[in-house]
């Protein structure tokens, strides 16, 4: 038996949480020390498991959305594109300070990769007719009339809202299944992958964004993730977030998840995604899923009270 395939897998999926902390002006310098935390942990898991990492790209795809309302002096760029450069970025820093991690472990030819990730999604899907997800900056009432694409109001003006697709798979799964059989910490499907469509045999890039958890649940199901993680910026799922009766679930069954997701305990944008991606990874026959703290990684690995574990 290769001692490789003995190691279990492992998938953690970052918030963008995990660059910039809310308050913050997202420095580069910032971005690195906050990326610290969670790589410091993942590296130590590294010696036990094979590691997927995925992460989001919320404020800097929204940075560079800024950037070229800023400036006219240059061609504005599709979004996929934008996607495309983020996966870039992020990868670099999540690559180096992985590195960093590791060379104080001691392990100094443990390999990486960071794959520009396409994803599949439906031309057909429903999203695309009525797009729900804001991007970008905010702009007035005034500006957003004359604006090319759709906006929607929002409690910071208006913004752009793009169509926001699900996943139906991800291109290089294949690649990425060959990379952690030979012990590769991968990190992928940044900011959800940049979304096409089938054109024959070819792919074409789509005007849309793909919610990171959801993407991430589909790549784990693709290559057989034994733990499928996502690390956001609170310490789980809670219900009557905000209110004087608001509860931690360390324990949620999927039909629990099923139901509180219907009552609207976790809003589309910040907790839904998350608790049906690791609702949808259970149900698909997954052995273990979890949301946890970027800071909690670790410990939500080896102690079940740490964190929301989704149960079938």
């Amino acid at each position: 038996m290769n001692p490789v395939h003995d190691k279990p897998v492992l998938l953690v999926a970052l918030g963008g949480n995990a660059l910039i902390k809310k308050g913050q002006e997202g420095t580069i310098a910032e971005q690195f020390e906050n990326l610290r935390v969670p790589i410091e942990q993942i590296a130590r898991l590294s010696l036990e498991y094979r590691i997927i990492i995925t992460h989001g790209n919320g404020p800097q795809v929204g940075n560079l959305l800024l950037q070229q309302e800023c400036c006219d002096a240059v061609p504005k760029l599709p979004l996929e594109i934008l996607v495309a450069q983020t996966e870039g970025q992020i990868g670099y820093m999540i690559e180096s300070t992985l590195d960093k991690a590791l060379m104080a472990l001691g392990v100094d030819e443990r390999p990486l990769v960071s794959l520009i990730t396409y994803v599949v999604v439906d031309k057909n899907d429903p999203a695309f007719k009525t797009p729900t997800k804001p991007i970008g900056p905010a702009f007035s009432r005034e500006k957003a009339r004359t604006l090319p694409y759709p906006t929607v109001e929002t409690a910071k003006g208006f913004r752009r809202v793009a169509a926001s697709p699900k996943p139906v798979t991800i291109v290089e799964r294949r690649e990425i299944q060959r990379l952690i059989d030979m012990d590769f910490i991968v990190i992928c499907c940044g900011g959800g992958g940049i979304p096409v469509i089938r054109e024959g045999r070819a792919f074409s890039g789509v005007d849309a964004v793909i919610d990171k958890d959801l993407a991430s649940v589909r790549l784990a199901l693709e290559v057989g993730v034994d733990i499928f993680m996502i690390a956001t910026d609170v310490d789980g799922a809670v219900i009557h977030f905000g209110t004087d009766k608001a509860r931690l679930l360390n324990r949620l069954t999927t039909a629990e998840a099923g139901h509180y997701l219907a009552q609207g305990h976790f809003p589309e944008g910040s907790m839904g995604p998350k608790v049906a991606a690791a609702a949808a990874f259970i149900q698909a026959g997954g052995r273990r899923a979890v949301i946890t703290a970027v800071n909690r990684i670790e410990a939500a690995v080896t102690d079940l009270s740490v964190g929301t574990q989704v149960t079938a």
